[in-house]
């Protein structure tokens, strides 16, 4: 006559999948703390964004950040206080690790070459090079061919 009510807990069932529709925690690589006293940062401007990399001296990356990472879009990834936003984010990274002193290599064209530079020093790393690695094209590439008119 009346409805029967299921109890409140559900026996396991057999075979030992006790929460056969629960997801089950993904078991991922777990972050390490590095403790790197030294490291090389290089910075990649060019003339729609600003890439920051900071790793160790043997090219382990420690952490990375770009003005798009930071979330600005379009023409303001040019500019040089998207580039700050991403050094000092980078830096701030970087430094959870242990890192005090680092060399500078800047490499590229683009508007964020200095400030990111300025953003560095004042996150609270010790600046000890600043190099500037821009490739130079020797020759360049082949002119457009002559026009005939």
């Amino acid at each position: 006559m009346a409805e029967e009510q299921k109890p409140a807990t559900t026996p396991p069932a057999p075979g030992g999948a006790a929460g056969a529709g629960a997801p089950t925690p993904k078991k991922g690589k777990k972050k390490t703390k590095k403790n790197v006293q030294t490291g090389i940062v290089y910075i990649q401007s060019t003339f729609n964004n600003t890439i920051i990399t900071i790793t160790d001296v043997s090219g382990n990356v420690l952490s990375w950040s770009s003005a798009g990472a930071r979330g600005f879009k379009g023409s303001r990834k040019s500019t040089p206080f998207a580039a700050q936003v991403a050094a000092g984010d980078a830096a701030a990274k970087a430094m959870e690790h242990g890192l005090k002193n680092v060399s500078v290599l800047v490499k590229g064209p683009g508007a964020g070459r200095e400030s990111a530079l300025r953003a560095l020093a004042a996150a609270g790393l010790k600046v000890s090079l600043i190099r500037d690695i821009t490739p130079i094209p020797h020759n360049g590439c082949r002119p457009p061919k002559r026009r005939r008119v």
